[in-house]
């Protein structure tokens, strides 16, 4: 399996289906050391996108609901401001 360098590009869902994929490869246990390492690397940056989109996404969310209680709402550009 082959995961490109440039993971930043990814969708989350894209970004989780490649890690759940090297996670799979990785448990099969078949992998050399050095290829393991590779997707073990791989699967980390990975990881770090899904993380910062689930971030990004939790943070739209708790500035639509304070929209809803009058406070401050997300506009267009995702940035907050005063209702």
């Amino acid at each position: 399996m082959e995961i490109p360098v440039e993971t930043e590009s990814y969708t989350f869902e894209e970004a989780l289906a490649r890690l759940e994929s090297v996670v799979r490869e990785l448990e099969s246990g078949k992998l050399p050391l050095e290829k393991a390492l590779e997707l073990f690397e791989k699967g980390i940056a990975l990881s770090s996108i899904c993380s910062e989109q689930l971030k990004e996404a939790e943070r739209r969310i708790t500035l639509l609901i304070a929209g809803e209680k009058g406070e401050l709402v997300l506009d267009s550009t995702g940035t907050k401001e005063d209702e």
